[in-house]
């Protein structure tokens, strides 16, 4: 099992931390450095720069969002940075949330499996450097009946194949996921239920298209906490995951919420988007359960997290991606150590 880490967004305040974390990641031998985008900073200026800085680690996104570009215009930036990197660039998709693509991209969100198929097959199209053309419902290129021409990628990508994933929580997105990528990027992971959450569906649609789970890139993102106080440190994360599990999306559709539904807390995820909605942001996060926080990521001392980072691997993950915790940088680059020690005491290093 190879480790990764995630910076999450950009622009957050810890700026400076996040580039001396990724050069730390690279230093220590991590697989891959992912980065984030949503309404704020976007994930390929972030990679661009983080690559400039670092030797080694592979760049990834996680994710660039569907409806913020068009997928030619996807296809160029994936060459782009594959050639300025060396080959270190992977590409993360993922369709967003109804708020997001509506509100801030005015995309209407409708259909989002049709059109994250159809975005694969013309960015996967594109960056083989053949003419483009595609009729399908969403995207039809050229236009009908106007001056465009079928053109190609100018740009050389270092490899011919750029890994491509997907963020996936939902059972159809998933089956799909298998079906048409490389990898998929997974959030609020338990190895306790991974299987009947995640992997069964991938599964599914690896064998749909007559293909096993051998290359697949398992992926999900993990939060570490080191410390003794384990109850402590799943504090930390009750605001993010009351965020997710209560205010992302609407009522009727948060994939997340309905991800705790899935693993068990169908009481316990509609009490939190209660509170959350209403306003007492507070109480949402007191609602949390500490055993959700605690089976969603990595908390604890050094022995305790590889206990944990083991049930990971023997669930199926292949790249398990830390999100390195502290109130400091030097608390983050401890975490991040840790990370490494502990997958060494495991044996997965």
């Amino acid at each position: 099992m190879r480790l990764g880490i995630n910076l999450g967004y950009w622009g957050a305040g810890m700026d400076g931390d996040n580039l001396a974390v990724a050069q730390e990641a690279d230093r220590l031998g991590y697989d891959v450095c992912w980065a984030a985008e949503a309404y704020g900073s976007d994930a390929p200026t972030v990679l661009a720069w983080v690559a400039a800085k670092t030797k080694r680690i592979d760049v990834g996104s996680a994710i660039m969002q569907i409806p913020a570009r068009q997928p030619a215009m996807t296809a160029m930036t994936a060459a782009t940075l594959d050639s300025l990197t060396g080959g270190r660039f992977r590409l993360g998709l993922g369709v967003s949330g109804p708020q997001v693509s509506e509100g801030w991209y005015g995309v209407k969100f409708d259909k989002p499996l049709a059109r994250t198929r159809e975005y694969v097959e013309i960015v996967r199209k594109a960056m083989t450097r053949e003419r483009l053309s595609y009729d399908g419902e969403h995207w039809t290129l050229p236009l009908p009946g106007g001056p465009g021409k079928p053109i190609k990628l100018t740009v050389h990508p270092e490899r011919e194949h750029i890994p491509l994933y997907i963020a996936a929580i939902g059972p159809k997105n998933l089956e799909q996921t298998g079906e048409i990528a490389d990898g998929a990027l997974l959030i609020f992971p338990s190895a306790a239920h991974l299987e009947e959450t995640a992997l069964r569906h991938i599964r599914a649609g690896r064998e749909k298209a007559g293909l096993t789970m051998d290359g697949f890139d398992v992926c999900p993102t993990v939060p570490l906490a080191l410390g003794d106080d384990v109850d402590a440190l799943a504090d930390v994360f009750r605001p993010y995951t009351a965020l997710y599990v209560g205010g992302m999306g609407s009522r009727k559709q948060n994939f997340y919420n309905q991800l705790a539904q899935r693993m068990g807390y169908e009481k316990e995820a509609a009490e939190i988007q209660d509170k959350y909605l209403s306003g007492d942001k507070a109480g949402a996060a007191a609602a949390v359960p500490q055993s959700l926080i605690d089976q969603t990521s990595l908390l604890g001392p050094v022995e305790r997290i590889a206990e944990r980072m083991t049930a990971y691997a023997e669930a199926g993950v292949t790249t398990l991606t830390l999100a390195p915790a502290g109130f400091t940088l030097d608390e983050r680059l401890a975490a991040l150590r840790a990370g490494v020690e502990a997958a060494e005491r495991a044996g997965l290093a």
